[in-house]
């Protein structure tokens, strides 16, 4: 799949495609089985499928004090829409300016000038242009006199076997509550976070826990806790023992949260690699992906308390992941 950063960037040669617009977040099933059905809908008309998708958040330009916090981050969001077999995605720089555009302005320089649309595929609730002055009602007019059909999906159908309509709210409350499993169930895959191994204060290591403190810059935190997942190195950032290890899917004992046995007062996020021992991680760029949650973060009262409990976590950590005990 091509990404377009700018009009610019979209190939004279592209051809007529099947566009929908969205945020994304998340690509959860109810987005991918939208996608995947445009996507074979070009294929029979042999048309080339789009989509147009903004980054930042258009909520966090309108009100910046008050940004959405999004499941995923910009890269796992374009890596989840590729998956859908789409041909392109615009990726729009979201701003005030932009903003300012009527709905008749957007959908000719963008759907029909900049991508070719000879059909618009949109939901029932979709606005656009100026204020959101646009609906679907405005998108089937400016079809007739632009030259494109308008293909309208009832979001109401995408639901999962108990009837409940696929969603990135869902998600969201899932994530909140720790419920990771069923998370990656809406989502279609494990929930990821993306971030660089900083350097922490070291404690893990003297205890027999040496962890990879993370600086997380992408996805969502979940709910405070200890999580069984997978660690994998996305770039060595510099560190030639960390580049060796891109793309190797790592046993994890994750911690999210505050660390209250030894005093901490601020978000954390750590890893221990299993059976790791004497891994260089630093300066590393890492995806944690998170399998299922364990238990809150607590104060154990005593290092010693801890580091029993932290023995106790990796114990339930290898049975969640299938990982076999050492001999």
């Amino acid at each position: 799949m091509q990404v377009w950063r700018a009009l610019e960037d979209v190939p004279r040669e592209l051809g007529p495609t099947v566009v929908t617009i969205g945020n994304f977040d998340g690509v959860h099933l109810g987005h991918r089985a939208v996608l995947t059905r445009m996507v074979a809908d070009a294929r029979e008309r042999g048309l080339k499928a789009a989509a147009i998708t903004f980054d930042p958040h258009p909520r966090a330009v309108h009100d910046p004090a008050h940004p959405p916090e999004l499941i995923t981050g910009i890269e796992d969001r374009l890596a989840r829409l590729g998956e859908t077999g789409l041909d392109g995605v615009l990726l729009v720089d979201y701003t005030l300016a932009f903003a300012q555009q009527t709905p008749e302005d957007f959908v000719r320089t963008w759907l029909v000038e900049g991508l070719g649309a000879r059909t618009v595929v949109v939901g029932r609730d979709t606005k656009f242009g100026r204020g959101n002055a646009g609906d679907v009602v405005t998108m089937r007019e400016l079809g007739e006199r632009l030259g494109f059909e308008v293909h309208v999906i009832d979001d109401a159908g995408d639901t999962d076997a108990r009837g409940r309509r696929w969603s990135s709210t869902w998600v969201r409350e899932l994530l909140d509550g720790g419920k990771v499993r069923e998370a990656a169930e809406v989502l279609g895959c494990e929930h990821r976070l993306r971030g660089t191994v900083v350097h922490g204060d070291k404690l893990g290591r003297t205890i027999g826990f040496p962890t990879a403190n993370i600086d997380v810059d992408a996805g969502m935190i979940p709910r405070h806790g200890v999580y069984a997942g997978w660690l994998t190195v996305l770039d060595g950032g510099g560190n030639a023992r960390a580049a060796a290890l891109v793309g190797e899917r790592m046993p994890a004992a994750i911690s999210l949260g505050i660390n209250y046995t030894v005093g901490g007062d601020s978000l954390r996020v750590e890893a221990f690699v299993i059976d790791g021992a004497g891994l260089d991680l630093y300066d590393a760029r890492v995806a944690l992906d998170l399998v299922d949650w364990r238990r809150p973060m607590l104060d154990f009262g005593s290092v010693e308390a801890l580091t029993e409990a932290l023995a106790e976590d990796v114990a339930w950590c290898r049975e969640a992941l299938g990982i076999p005990a050492r001999a």
